[in-house]
């Protein structure tokens, strides 16, 4: 599986894009990033951290590294989209998923 380093953290955790997942520590942390401006708590955001605009869970991102999690993302999904077996693993889990959300176990 491909890992990408984004950052280290001030306190020396590694952010990491592990597949397609973002990760701290080796620690699930998000599939997603969120724009601060669409984020809830915005103001406290931007206060703490001026040059933020992504959140990967609870870990801030400039423009930058947010640019670097998207492109190892499109990387990501380009090797995928190259593996059948990866794409029928995709398929499984959103089924899976979709089930979960019909509450079919």
């Amino acid at each position: 599986m491909m890992t990408t380093l984004i950052k280290t953290t001030q306190d020396g955790r590694k952010l990491e894009v592990i597949g397609l997942a973002i990760c701290l520590d080796g620690q699930l942390e998000a599939f997603e990033l969120i724009e601060v401006k669409q984020h809830p708590n915005r103001r406290a955001i931007l206060t703490a951290a001026p040059d933020t605009t992504h959140m990967a869970g609870r870990v801030t991102l400039t423009a930058a590294e947010a640019e670097l999690v998207g492109e190892a993302f499109k990387e990501v999904e380009a090797q995928i989209l190259a593996n059948p077996a990866a794409i029928n693993e995709r398929f499984r889990i959103a089924a899976m998923w979709k089930a979960r959300e019909q509450g079919i176990e």
